[in-house]
Parts: C-alpha cells; structure tokens; sequence
C-alpha cells in the first residue's frame, strides 16, 4: 500500500480487508509493506500513524519512507522551510495535532514548536526508522522508483523517494521487479517492470492495496 496521505477513514477497511484474507488463505509467510507518504494532505495525519504504528506492533510489517516523510523530519530541524512543507499539505498535518498554521504569524520557529509539543514520541520515532527500500524476492519496494542504468545496491535515497519522469519512461528490465507509488495514477498500472499503486487516496477516495503471492499480482 502506498500514498496514504492522512486518509486513516481508508486505510482502516483495507487493514479488515487484509485481515479477512489473511485469516481464510493462512499463509505460511505474510509481510505487510507500506510504501510511504503515510502524511500530509488527507485529513487525519495523527490517526493514520497511530494506526500504522499499531499495525506495526502486531503483524509483520514493512515501513517505508516517502518524501513527505523526509520532508518533515528535515523541516523540524530547518523551520526556514516550514511555508514550503504548508504548501505541500502540512497545513493539514499541523491541523490533526491541533496546531494551526493560521498561527504563523511570520515566526515558523514557534509553530514548529508547538508542533514538537504535540506530536507524540512514537510518532517522530516512526518517522525516523522509516526504511527507504525493501527487497523480496524478485519483487523492490520503494516509494517513487529506482533510476534507471543503476545497480540497485547504489541507488540514491533522493532518487527512491522523488523521481518521476526518468523512472517512468524507461522501459528497462530492472534486476526485480518494482513496486512503487508517489505519481498518482487513476487505477493500478501492472507493467512488466514496475507496478504503480499510487490512485490518489486523498483527492479520489480511492486507495489501492497491491496482494502479491507468488508471481501473481492483485490490485484492488
């Protein structure tokens, strides 16, 4: 899963989803892998990684990192680049741990702390531990892609959270095959060598969830 974006009013039917099949298929093996983007721009920010961090405790899981992610980690430490993270929906962030961005008032380093206030230690760890890939077997996770004519074992962590275009338009036939969100998509793209699950949860309502057993992939 992929893109989360603050959706946690999504995000909760498609964790009943993957518990209903969990409990009728029974695999020997079952990994949960989240694909970043979990913040910003849906309305629930604080829910979403209260549930995620849950999720985290009793399944088996994978946490990604995704460039809002990444973004906010490095504004808190850098609250001169607190407007360009509002204009990326932090302002919606700020909003579900019940600080306001109309408080600005020109000085980011006090809505800064009133964010480091509320926002609790579990969550900022969370935030910090997030991987920035995960390989399984022929299958890569990441959050944007990969860039192309690169091993995998030297791809740049700018690269796995941002890219768009170069990754996109290749047609070349990585070392494994990547799984991937960040450019949101109407529905599921299954390529031959990537599958793109980033539908736009917060803007659409729509939020896909990818089940990959054996060499057969499933999008819903």
């Amino acid at each position: 899963m992929s893109d989360i974006h603050g959706c946690a009013h999504l995000l909760m039917p498609m964790l009943r989803v993957i518990d209903a099949d969990l409990a009728h298929s029974r695999p020997s093996h079952a990994i949960e892998v989240f694909m970043g983007d979990y913040i910003d721009r849906g309305p629930d920010t604080r829910s979403t990684l209260d549930i995620l961090i849950e999720r985290g405790r009793r399944n088996n899981t994978v946490f990604l990192k995704g460039n809002h992610e990444s973004f906010l980690v490095r504004v808190l430490r850098e609250p001169h680049l607190l407007n360009d993270w509002l204009r990326i929906g932090g302002a919606q962030t700020l909003a579900s741990y019940g600080v306001s961005s109309a408080d600005l008032r020109g000085d980011p380093t006090n809505l800064l702390r009133e964010l480091a206030r509320a926002i609790p230690r579990s969550h900022v760890e969370f935030l910090r531990n997030l991987r920035p890939s995960f390989t399984c077997g022929d299958f890569f996770f990441v959050h944007a892609g990969i860039r192309p004519g690169l091993p995998l074992s030297e791809q740049h962590e700018d690269d796995l959270l941002s890219i768009r275009d170069e990754f996109l338009k290749s047609d070349e036939r990585f070392s494994k095959y990547i799984v991937h969100g960040h450019t949101p998509v109407r529905s599921a793209e299954l390529r031959d060598n990537r599958a793109n699950i980033d539908t736009g949860a917060y803007a659409t309502g729509n939020l896909t969830l990818m089940s990959i057993q054996g060499t057969r992939l499933l999008a819903v």
